[in-house]
Order: structure tokens, then C-alpha cells, then sequence
């Protein structure tokens, strides 16, 4: 690459600012790394209600910001902050964005006015960088909420002075959530009708953003290789495989980065030890402190599986909930659970620490201290996915030496490395179908290797911790995409000319 890239990227949420998931880790530390290897790197996001402003030091930016929507001129405001050194704006708008939730109210049940929220919130991301005179090379879509960015770009900013030359790249964190609602706010988006036909953004009557952005889009990228292969297909493809499989060459997956600053059991400033592979005493430091903050039988050889998840069926914890009482009744092992979600699976998995004292422990809701206490005191940690795009928690496990016990599938298939029991080697342990029973069967192997082949536990904890997964890999692979973006770009231009 020749010359630093000017990048935007757009987003419904980031670390630390807000988050629901793995997006708002990505777009929290892609443009750190990005920056870090000279390219200029802007981030725009709402300016939700639950945002401390006074916390992460925001001045106001503009006081008035007009967006045209449709026929509607919005106004808002814009703050702006940093992010280590990245600058963040944030489209203030209490019409929008003051509100508990960032996509749904207290019962999970979505915002009716989502399609103009974020709709919204992809325009004002256009215009503020007219109005600031950012010049982006590429406009970085994240998921749904922003995906109307690479259409807004064909529409309306195709000879645009600060938009266009950008290419639009987006990013898939999860096919399941498409953004798809009713057309009635579809002339507010401002897309034209021209564009509602079942190759765009029609979608059984329907309008569907993120099939919208997929066409328009110079490049797409899902998260890790594997989702890429396997979105490609009917069963998980949701709808969207064909659009998808059009794109060729044009979609491709690339594997999420961790940020070993926060995630690293030598430095971890949170856990009650630290430890590395070549002295693993502050492991059994923490494990002890966790049996102990747990109600948990104090026993150094008996080994700790830790689950940190949504509790929703995609995560397989409907399938967990089958087999787990099954698996402490047989086996000598203990369960720690953190986590929040589906109300039935809160009820049943806060449920176990008083039917089951000593060896289940369960925290209802999320604490980040403890999601590390987790890490590092565990001995395994599990993770029965339906799908997983990427997933973030097992690569934390492998550097923590906790081994990852997963179903093959997305970016856990491409990040665990099966475990060889002739030779001692891989770096977790991985089932295939998505049952309690696979779920039974392949505790009971991890467990029975803890107690009968520690010697190959203890290699497979030193060759977990070895795995690099930083984010300096996948940011390359990032810009390899910018360039590809903008090259597509330029041949469609040519075309066009």
C-alpha cells in the first residue's frame, strides 16, 4: 500500500462506550490497530442515552447538524470524544437515542421506529463527513443498523466532493439480524422506489436492510472463514445465501482480533493472580478464589467448566440446560455461569447453585471483573453455538490456558484446534452436532483427560496460550479488503464513465 487510507467507520455500537456483543469489541479496537499502522480512522455512533459524557470526556462538536431524510430535514447534534487517539462522533438525537435500550425495550421487543433510528444514523454519518470534510477512501458498514451506507453512497454521493471517491465495505457480524420491517418508512429512508424490487431491498413485501447493503456493496466480509463457507448455504445463509454467493470472490470472511491489552493472564490487572505457560501458580490462585467466590467445593483437582454467554438458544445453552445436570451427577466437576438473556434459561440456570451447592455456581446478568475471574479460574470453558460467526470467549479461554470445549462451527471451528489423544496435541476439545448428548459425551472426554492424561492437559494449556490472535493479522487483512473495495470501485466508475 502506498499511502495511508482515510476510513469511516459506522456503527450502532462500541467498546467502551456500548455494547450488546462482539461488534462493539471489533469497532473498539479495528481502528486502533488501523491507526497504529498509520491510516486515518474516524468512528461514528449514536449518542445513546445510557452514554456517560462527563465519563469518557465528550465535547459538544456541533450543536446543529441537519440530515435529510426523504423529504424531512432531522436535526441533531454531534459530540465528539477519543477513543486511545481515534476519534469518536456521536450522533446525538433524543428522538432517536434516549431511550433504555439500544435496539429493543425491556421485554426484547424491538423499537418500532428502528428502520428510522438507523437509517437515521447512517445518513448523519454521511453528512458529518461533509460537513467536517473527512474525504473517505472507504466507508466501513457494521451489520444492519448501518448497512444502507453502501446504497446511500450509489444514490446519493456518487459525485459527491467529501464521498465520492469512498468505497463501501460491510461487515457482517450476524446473518440472523437483518433489519428487515415494514415498507411504510421506506420513503423516509429516501432509497427510491426504483430500488424496492426483490433484487434490492424488497424482501416479501417487506424491506430488508441488510440484503439492500450486501447488493450495493464494493466488498462484504463476515467474521471468521468458516461463517463465510457456511452463510453461503441454505441452512445458514437465512434467506440471503443467493445474494451472498453473487458476490463471488467480493465475500470472504476474515477473523476477528482480540485485544490483549484487556485479555492477557501475565498483565490482567482484574483476576486475583497473574500467571503465564511457563509458571501457572497464579492459575491455581484464581481457580481457588473462584470455587471460593462461587460457593464452590474448594478443591484444587477438581476441574472448573466456565460458560460467559447471551443465554439464547443460538448459543446452545437450551441444549447446556439438558445435559448439565446430567453431567454433575456422573462426573466430578463443577460448573461457574455468567450470564443474561432468555427469562426461561435465567430461571433454570440461577436455579442450579441451590439444588446443586458446591458444584454450580451461576451469576444472573453480566460483570465484567468476574467474566475475567472466569477466564483465568476455569479450567475448561464451553461453548455448544448453533452457529458462531466468530466468537470472542474461546480465544480468551486459549490465552488464559482455560481449553475451549466447542462445537465445530464458524470462527470456533477455525480458532480451536482438536484435541489428538494419541499424540497429546490441539488445543481444545470439539463435537459436531448440536445436541445435549455431544454436549455430554464431550465433557466427560475433557474431564476424563484432566483426571487420567494431566500430561497432555498441560501441553495442550501451553500450546493454547501460544496462539496469537491479535488484531495486527486481521487488520492487515482489513486493508487487503479496503484495496479490493477500491478497486472494485473504481472498475464500476470506469464502467459507468
Amino acid at each position: 500500500m502506498k499511502s495511508a487510507l482515510k476510513i469511516v467507520m459506522l456503527t450502532s455500537e462500541c467498546v467502551p462506550y456500548a455494547k450488546t456483543g462482539g461488534l462493539a469489541d471489533v469497532v473498539g479496537a479495528l481502528p486502533q490497530t488501523l491507526r497504529a499502522m498509520g491510516h486515518d480512522v474516524i468512528v461514528v455512533m449514536p449518542r445513546y442515552g445510557r452514554i456517560d459524557g462527563s465519563k469518557f470526556g465528550l465535547q459538544r462538536h456541533f450543536e446543529s447538524m441537519g440530515v435529510w431524510m426523504g423529504n424531512e430535514l432531522e436535526w441533531c447534534a454531534v459530540d465528539k470524544g477519543e477513543n486511545d487517539g481515534v476519534p469518536v462522533y456521536f450522533i446525538e438525537s433524543n428522538k432517536y437515542f434516549e431511550r433504555a435500550g439500544l435496539y429493543h425495550d425491556e421485554n426484547f421487543n424491538d423499537y418500532s421506529d428502528n428502520p428510522r433510528r438507523f437509517g437515521f444514523l447512517t445518513r448523519a454519518g454521511l453528512q458529518l463527513c461533509r460537513d467536517i470534510g473527512f474525504k473517505a477512501d472507504i466507508v466501513h458498514a457494521h451489520d444492519w443498523q448501518t448497512a444502507l451506507a453502501s446504497a446511500y453512497l450509489r444514490i446519493w454521493h456518487w459525485n459527491d466532493a467529501a464521498l465520492g471517491r469512498a468505497a463501501s465495505v460491510l461487515t457482517i457480524h450476524n446473518l440472523a439480524y437483518q433489519g428487515k420491517y415494514s415498507a411504510a418508512d421506506y420513503d423516509y429512508l429516501g432509497l427510491q422506489w426504483g430500488n424496492f424490487t426483490p433484487d434490492k431491498f424488497e424482501d416479501h413485501g417487506a424491506m430488508n436492510f441488510l440484503k439492500g447493503g450486501i447488493v450495493y456493496a464494493d466488498v462484504v466480509n463476515t467474521v471468521s472463514p468458516t461463517y463465510a463457507s457456511e452463510t453461503r448455504t441454505p441452512e445458514l445463509g437465512y434467506g440471503l445465501a443467493p445474494y451472498l454467493n453473487d458476490k463471488g470472490s467480493d465475500y470472504l470472511g476474515i477473523l476477528n482480533g482480540i485485544d490483549y491489552a484487556q485479555w492477557n493472564p501475565a498483565q490482567d490487572r482484574l483476576i486475583p493472580a497473574n500467571y503465564t505457560a511457563a509458571d501457572l501458580s497464579g492459575k491455581a490462585v484464581c481457580k481457588q478464589a473462584l470455587q471460593k467466590r462461587f460457593s464452590l467445593q474448594e478443591n484444587a483437582n477438581t476441574p472448573i467448566v466456565g460458560v460467559i454467554s447471551r443465554l439464547v438458544d443460538q448459543k446452545g445453552l437450551h441444549l447446556l440446560a439438558e445435559a448439565i445436570e446430567e453431567i454433575v451427577s456422573n462426573m466430578d466437576v463443577q460448573f461457574v455461569i455468567l450470564g443474561s438473556g432468555d427469562k426461561g434459561l435465567e430461571w433454570y440456570f440461577g436455579s442450579l447453585p441451590a439444588r446443586y451447592p458446591g458444584q454450580i455456581g451461576a451469576y444472573i446478568g453480566y460483570n465484567n471483573e468476574l467474566a475475567h475471574w472466569i477466564e483465568a479460574g476455569s479450567d475448561f470453558f464451553i461453548m455448544p453455538s448453533i452457529y458462531e460467526p466468530c466468537g470472542l470467549n474461546q480465544i480468551y479461554s486459549l490465552k488464559y490456558g482455560t481449553l475451549p470445549i466447542v462445537r465445530a462451527t464458524g470462527g470456533l471451528e477455525d480458532t480451536v484446534q482438536q484435541y489428538d489423544e494419541a499424540a497429546g496435541t490441539g488445543t481444545g476439545f470439539k463435537f459436531l452436532q448440536p445436541t445435549a448428548s455431544a454436549i455430554y459425551y464431550t465433557v466427560g472426554w475433557a474431564v476424563s483427560t484432566y483426571y487420567d492424561r494431566r500430561h497432555h492437559i498441560l501441553q495442550m494449556i501451553r500450546t493454547a496460550m501460544a496462539q496469537d490472535y491479535s488484531w495486527e493479522k486481521s487488520a492487515r487483512q482489513y486493508v487487503a479488503l479496503y484495496e479490493q473495495a477500491m478497486a472494485n470501485k473504481a472498475a464500476r466508475d470506469g464502467a459507468a464513465g
